[in-house]
């Protein structure tokens, strides 16, 4: 079966490693996220360490180290996380990354475009203090 949208895995790991450490009262660390998410404690580590690169967290090594935000919850968006771990979304005029249409116009119609913009405004405006 296919998704006409689907996130990458390391997308979803950012995603979701963001809201729990924004929802946490303790400090979270990678086996923590790995495990509450149900993701590769590795890929996990690679992810945050994207995100810590990117501003987004910091790091404390140790027995009670862990992830902790950079800024707070409601100044972070989705948008940005996924951005940061994905890169910048571009909007598509064609679905199938084509220069020319053989048909003059596109048989899609600008159905690409639409789900972009309205794809990136959800992220933008979703807020990780949404989640709290």
């Amino acid at each position: 079966m296919s998704n006409l949208v689907s996130l990458s895995e390391a997308a979803t790991i950012g995603l979701h490693s963001m809201t729990l450490i924004a929802m946490s009262n303790e400090k979270l660390n990678v086996n923590m996220i790995a495990e509450r998410i149900g993701s590769s404690k590795h890929h996990v580590a690679k992810v945050m360490q994207r995100l810590a690169k990117e501003n987004f967290v910091t790091s404390n090594r140790g027995p009670s180290g862990g992830f902790v935000l950079k800024k707070k919850p409601e100044e972070i968006n989705l948008l940005d996380i996924y951005e940061a771990i994905e890169g910048k979304l571009e909007n598509q005029d064609c679905p199938g990354n084509k220069e020319e249409c053989p048909f003059g116009q596109c048989i899609m119609g600008d159905v690409s475009h639409r789900i972009t913009v309205e794809f990136v405004n959800y992220l933008r405006t979703q807020t990780l203090d949404k989640y709290l």
